[in-house]
């Protein structure tokens, strides 16, 4: 029902985790091609030797996760209703309840009070579908 919440955090992290494996590899290769470690000698299979294809490789995966989130923000804006403009203004745009209400012409404290009404419902959906794993 609204897998595609997780789903978004759980792709939002995985870029996270891309992006500072990016980072440290390319210092590691900058520390290869003109730092303390320029003057060692490679072997062809050492991590080393091989950090431009590692790099190309995560860049590779970061620009797939990113296409992912779009998708999903393409997938969700399609649904019309109330809960699900709730959590996508919420928690994909970071809108304040009362952004979020005056969108979707309701009050902040109806808007507030279905949000906390949904977050019972996916913690307890959590809770059912843990349980049948």
């Amino acid at each position: 029902m609204y897998e595609w919440l997780k789903d978004y955090r759980r792709i939002e992290i995985d870029i996270i985790e891309l992006e500072n494996s990016i980072a440290r590899s390319k210092r590691e290769l900058g520390r290869w091609t003109g730092g303390d470690l320029m003057g060692v000698k490679l072997s062809a299979e050492s991590n080393g030797a091989q950090l431009e294809e590692i790099i190309f490789s995560l860049e590779f995966n970061l620009a797939h996760k990113m296409n992912d989130l779009i998708d999903i923000k393409r997938m969700v804006q399609k649904f019309n209703l109330v809960d699900t403009k709730i959590l996508y203004g919420r928690y994909i745009e970071g809108k304040t309840f009362d952004e979020i209400a005056d969108e979707v012409g309701y009050s902040k404290g109806t808007i507030y009070n279905k949000h906390a009404m949904l977050m019972k419902l996916v913690g307890y959906l959590d809770e059912l579908t843990s349980t049948i794993d």
